[in-house]
């Protein structure tokens, strides 16, 4: 498995109309990768598969976010979410992710699919700011801290996760 990256103060960016695809088991253990996936993370796709998903992740991302996608996923829903990901050279990309559990024939999660288009600059100017909040709740009072912030401003906006980052 590849070492995580350190990361540096260099955006990546892809093109609109490109779609990041992949592909996980229940573990979080990367099956597949599209090329605008290994072309961006730039790993090679040997480094990628069967190495853990959050490879990716960046050290700017909140827990709490993370909490919400893998129990939302494993509770069969599909999920939207913003994510920050962190490439092997250590530069960052935000992505607009959809994630979606796979089933079997008898209904069992065997995996998860997501596809990760281009966030919109309106959205980030909401979530970056949220997620640095976020991110300083935790180092303070842990995950549950960011958590019960999440919880409060969607409960204030009468929202659910899900209305409130497709309200962008």
């Amino acid at each position: 498995m590849p070492t995580k990256a350190h990361p540096i103060n260099h955006e990546k960016h892809f093109l609109k109309d490109e779609v990041i695809v992949s592909k996980t088991d229940t573990k979080g253990k990367i099956t597949y990768g599209n090329e605008i996936f290994i072309k961006i993370s730039g790993y090679t796709e040997k480094e990628l598969l069967g190495s853990p998903h959050n490879i990716l992740r960046h050290p700017d991302m909140p827990r709490a976010i993370f909490k919400l996608l893998w129990d939302t996923i494993q509770a069969g829903e599909e999920i939207n979410a913003y994510v920050k990901n962190l490439a092997k050279d250590g530069s960052y990309y935000w992505v607009f992710a959809n994630v979606t559990p796979s089933f079997d024939k008898n209904n069992k999660i065997i995996g998860y699919f997501s596809v990760r288009r281009v966030p919109s600059k309106s959205a980030l100017e909401i979530i970056r700011p949220l997620y640095s909040h976020l991110l300083s709740l935790e180092k303070g009072g842990g995950m549950d801290a960011s958590l019960q912030h999440l919880n409060e401003l969607l409960k204030s906006k009468g929202v659910s996760y899900e209305e409130f980052i497709l309200s962008f």
